[in-house]
């Protein structure tokens, strides 16, 4: 047991990442009996929609959850008050500041877990009363940070006393085992469990994934502030030559609605948007969630002891 499975109620300090339209009940619920912590997308959903996820899955396990809130969904004051109401046990946070809601969750007895790029936002949300957070690096899949994960967690580390949970390019036992080493007491892993058998994800999605190289991921929309990693394809490819002529922002908004969607329920892999880490290279099969998470623990074992006398 760790700060993060204590904290959290969970046997394995993992933590799936909320994807939107990938992180649906039936993975999470798959994640958190697993022994890690499964983790419902709210993404631009409804209330109504994500109340329905939550109970779907009380109805597959009994164990700790979570629900990732987007804090720019036009609705997440009714999200909050929803995650008040159904006793959600853990939210993760992204795009936007929790400060304001901090206080109220955590008197409902939800814990707030901020996704954070930086140190000094790291700090902040310290302040505001996060129970810990997640140092994402721009390795990892969809929206991220300037900062890599390597010099990004123990700069986290150092600046905050609550626990930290690195995430960005970790997929198995030895990136994880690298993550506790900079410090971090827990890890989030989303581009591996997109793979999981569990995952509503339409199958050519999984199988991009699954046939991705180390060089295979790149990050659009860095000339317009908001840069999304995903698998190389002919959106992505459309994307960047625009980027290029210098595309209006309003108009680089309007060629990516609705792009996920294709990708995860459509299977559009040409022209639906692949979000996934730079870690695809290391997803070769689909697997179970709990034999995933299994895998990286008992790698991260492996690994300690590989180089235990190194530490002597």
């Amino acid at each position: 047991m760790n700060d993060i499975t204590e904290l959290l109620g969970i046997k394995y300090p993992i933590l799936q990442g909320g994807m939107a339209w990938v992180a649906e009940h039936t993975l999470a619920a798959a994640v958190s009996s697993g022994g890690g912590l499964g983790i419902i997308a709210a993404g631009g959903a409804d209330p109504d929609f994500v109340m329905g996820e939550i109970r779907k899955l009380r109805e597959k396990t009994d164990k700790p959850f979570g629900v990732n809130i987007m804090l720019m969904n036009p609705l997440v004051d009714d999200l909050m008050q929803l995650m008040i109401d159904e006793k959600v046990p853990v939210i993760t946070t992204g795009a936007g500041n929790t400060g304001k809601y901090i206080e109220s969750l955590t008197a409902a007895g939800v814990k707030v877990i901020p996704v954070v790029a930086s140190a000094a936002l790291a700090k902040r949300n310290e302040r505001y009363g996060a129970v810990a957070v997640i140092a994402e690096g721009s390795e990892a899949g969809g929206h991220i940070g300037e900062a890599n994960t390597m010099p990004l967690v123990p700069q986290v580390v150092d600046a905050v006393s609550i626990p930290v949970i690195a995430a960005g390019g970790i997929a198995d036992g030895r990136g994880a085992a690298a993550a506790f080493m900079l410090g971090a007491k827990g890890v989030q892993i989303g581009t591996r469990f997109v793979a999981a058998t569990e995952t509503v994800v339409a199958q050519s999605y999984k199988d991009k994934i699954i046939g991705a190289s180390d060089n295979d991921t790149v990050a659009t929309g860095r000339s317009t502030g908001h840069p999304v990693r995903v698998i190389k394809n002919k959106l992505t490819r459309e994307i960047l030559s625009r980027e290029k002529e210098g595309v209006d922002p309003e108009e680089f908004e309007e060629m990516l609605i609705g792009t996920l969607r294709k990708a995860v329920v459509d299977g559009d892999v040409d022209y639906g948007s692949l979000m996934a880490g730079q870690s695809a290279g290391l997803v070769k099969r689909m697997q179970p969630a709990a034999e995933i998470i299994q895998e990286i623990v008992t790698g991260m074992r492996e690994t300690y002891q590989s180089y235990a006398d190194y530490f002597k």
